[in-house]
């Protein structure tokens, strides 16, 4: 990962680095302190430095976003489907029955162990955001925490919007509907979730694309990110998605919640670029669609 470099104007004469790194590379106080404790991650002109040192015009200030060490996550190879990558992110299209995080087998494959065997070097991996393991599709994961904090606060500011597709059974009783409906833990239990009055605030958006055969297929926005939000919310309004056994029923057609996170669009963290991304439907949601007789051109 390359050194992240910005030429001083007047208007930053006499200020000190770290306050420059703050205004133009949104450097936390805590990514600061780790700068601190680095050498050689912090250079005026190519010379290190620290991050109390004053700055002229015309000066290069530079610095290291790259982790302090590899990841402490054993490497497993593992068949990756790359949508994107850069030398800040990637992100990937997500089977299922794939685990994000390390699992308490150590020798089950999941994503952070996919991409420990994948990348080379420092590079690390944060998941910017997390897929149940029987959800598909869109998955992002920055290669330094640095650029996690910084797709966080994109994430927050509103410049990332994930999309997704289900079948759900049931017809939802119109075309699009916001559900708001706050999400907490299932009492007496420590994974399921509810929608609950003391629960945390959950908005999810709802569109229906197409119904058949009693299922219908449609377009799910979460505007919160809870646990299960979708899920949670789908199965609220009367409408779980199809092969969701934890929310629904179990489905003979398809072992899984039919959920696929189809689409994304966001604010490269970097470049500024805006970015929109997709990913097909999985063949195990194609055949559910082609055997209720759906339309799947959407």
């Amino acid at each position: 990962m390359k050194m992240l470099t910005v030429t001083v104007t007047e208007q930053d004469t006499g200020k000190t680095v770290q306050d420059v790194l703050r205004r133009t590379f949104g450097v936390s106080e805590s990514y600061m302190r780790r700068l601190k404790r680095r050498k050689g991650s912090l250079l005026i002109n190519g010379a290190p430095v620290y991050t109390t040192a004053r700055v002229r015009a015309g000066d290069t200030v530079s610095f290291d976003p790259a982790d302090e060490t590899p990841p402490d996550i054993a490497p497993i190879p593992y068949p990756l489907s790359i949508v994107y990558e850069d030398e800040w992110l990637i992100v990937l299209n997500k089977p299922a029955n794939l685990s994000v995080h390390p699992a308490r087998d150590p020798n089950e494959p999941t994503v952070e162990n996919a991409l420990t065997a994948y990348f080379t070097g420092r590079d690390g991996t944060h998941p910017v955001s997390r897929l149940d393991k029987g959800t598909t599709g869109l998955l992002t994961v920055a290669k330094s925490g640095y650029i996690h904090a910084r797709m966080k606060a994109i994430q927050h500011a509103g410049g990332f919007q994930k999309t997704y597709l289900a079948i759900v059974e049931g017809v939802p009783a119109c075309s699009r509907t916001v559900i708001d409906a706050p999400i907490g833990p299932l009492p007496g239990s420590t994974y399921q979730r509810c929608v609950r009055e003391d629960g945390a605030e959950a908005r999810s958006a709802c569109e229906l694309l197409r119904s058949q055969n009693g299922r219908s297929l449609v377009r799910l926005t979460p505007f919160t990110g809870r646990t299960h939000q979708l899920r949670v919310h789908m199965a609220h309004i009367g409408h779980p998605l199809v092969g969701d056994w934890l929310y629904g029923s179990r489905s003979e057609r398809i072992d899984r919640p039919a959920l696929h996170a189809a689409s994304l669009t966001f604010v490269h963290p970097i470049t500024g670029e805006t970015l929109s991304l997709s990913a097909p439907l999985p063949k195990d949601m194609e055949r559910l669609l082609s055997e209720a007789s759906y339309d799947a051109s959407f």
